[in-house]
């Protein structure tokens, strides 16, 4: 089998003669032939030739043609920061002080998605034959929060139907997007949606079921196949995903996948997953990698089993591990042996727990992916720096990006399961949840009175 006909094989419920790779290599591609990546998000030859790169040294079975959430929300009017070793984030909310709903869809002509509706036509041309291209679009719960900005989580409560009306908005250009790329020439339309984790499964049934369920209906009228992408601690929305009928669904290291491939597999719809992005592919070794990725392989049943990065990987992953993991998958018998003996070390924690009870105002410590990078996180760092405008500085806000080994080692100590997760002079008061700005100004509040 061809990887293509492997990876679509196991997407559609079909037999493959081996687990599927697919290395989530978005500005990561960039750095295989020492472009920055603001010239891989935004140079198509630059581009292309970086993409060649990875299916040349990664061998995937399907590859993603560009990993970037904010292409739609540029064109739409958010103003965005690119920084030096990542992809832009968006910095302005056009709809932050609106009750207004967008009508206009952005044409394929527009912004940057021109340029990846190019590369996606290079690559059909260059690999098309032997591996499945994954088309990325921005799902519409997380466009909606680029637009809107954090009040999106109070609105949830007190405006259900400003925010059901711009869900319909932001899914209508979510489907145009996927049929765009479609067109030409993607394989699989990943609807990408972290902030998907940062709600309720209520308030998922609520508002994104029917907006979901039409667009992976969409992309299946077309002939296309579909990947539903969810970040952060996902477990409770599994089943909820389900419902909506995708092909496939693809989750990072806050979610079990021995749980979500039982939830899965009774639906019928693939799973793909999880290699931790920071602890295990950019601060561990080869051995690392190949650990994880046999003991992950050896803890499920193959059946609809896709091996991936938990998301889009980080820019200065080290080009080795990648390749071990690519090893690891082609060849699990020969790296089984090879990593049997193998025990993976713990980085060592050499920074210092705050004495909460004695700090002169209270401390509210953000733990994130890193929030330049990954959307959740943004949102949720956010939430704590608006309450902390609003409390006059009364508090104290420190991020501890997970993306630092010293920080690896902070979360270990202090019990932190999630990311991103809030916690308020060293106790947990949010994991994986970005909570209202009334509900987070109130809980800070009752801190201050203390």
């Amino acid at each position: 089998m061809t990887g293509k006909q492997r990876l679509l094989s196991v997407i559609t419920g079909g037999k493959a003669d081996r687990i599927p790779w697919v290395p989530f290599a978005g500005v990561h591609a960039g750095k295989l032939l020492g472009f920055s990546a603001g010239e891989v998000s935004a140079d198509a030859e630059k581009l292309f030739s970086a993409l060649m790169e990875v299916n040349r040294l990664y061998k995937p079975d399907g590859q993603p043609v560009m990993f970037d959430l904010q292409i739609e929300a540029e064109v739409l009017g958010c103003s965005l920061l690119w920084p030096e070793a990542g992809p832009p984030t968006v910095a302005s909310h056009p709809l932050a002080q609106s009750t207004e709903v967008p009508s206009r869809i952005p044409g394929p002509e527009e912004g940057r998605i021109s340029l990846e509706l190019e590369v996606m036509k290079r690559m059909k041309d260059a690999v098309g034959e032997s591996t499945a291209l994954y088309g990325l679009c921005c799902g519409p719960f997380t466009l909606a929060s680029h637009l809107k900005g954090t009040d999106l989580f109070m609105d949830l409560v007190l405006s259900p139907e400003y925010v059901h009306s711009l869900i319909a908005y932001s899914a209508e250009v979510s489907s145009s997007v996927a049929s765009y790329l479609l067109d030409a020439g993607a394989d699989v339309i990943a609807v990408v949606d972290p902030m998907i984790s940062q709600i309720s499964p209520d308030h998922f049934t609520q508002f994104m079921e029917d907006p979901y369920s039409g667009i992976f209906a969409g992309i299946r009228k077309k002939g296309g196949v579909s990947a539903f992408f969810v970040c952060g601690n996902a477990d409770k929305q599994i089943e909820p995903m389900c419902r909506t009928s995708p092909d496939s669904i693809s989750v990072d290291e806050n979610v079990s996948m021995e749980k979500a491939k039982h939830i899965t597999d009774r639906f019928g719809i693939s799973l793909g997953g999880n290699i931790p992005l920071t602890s295990v592919m950019l601060h561990g070794n080869q051995q690392d990698n190949m650990k994880y990725a046999v003991d992950l392989i050896d803890s499920l049943t193959s059946e609809g089993l896709i091996i991936s990065p938990g998301c889009d990987m980080p820019f200065d992953t080290p080009i080795e591990n990648v390749i071990a993991l690519q090893q690891a998958v082609h060849e699990p018998e020969t790296v089984r042996e090879m990593i049997s003996n193998y025990q993976k070390e713990e980085i060592p924690f050499t920074g210092s727990i705050p004495d909460y009870s004695s700090l002169p105002r209270p401390l509210v410590e953000v733990f994130t992916l890193d929030s330049a990078t990954c959307a959740a996180c943004t949102y949720m760092l956010a939430a704590a720096e608006d309450a902390r405008s609003h409390l006059k500085g009364e508090i104290d806000v420190v991020e501890y990006k997970f993306t630092e080994a010293e920080n690896i080692a902070r979360c270990r100590v202090m019990g932190v399961a999630q990311l991103p997760s809030i916690y308020i002079n060293g106790e947990l008061a949010y994991s994986s949840i970005i909570p209202s700005r009334q509900e987070l100004i109130k809980k800070l509040e009752e801190a201050l009175d203390r």
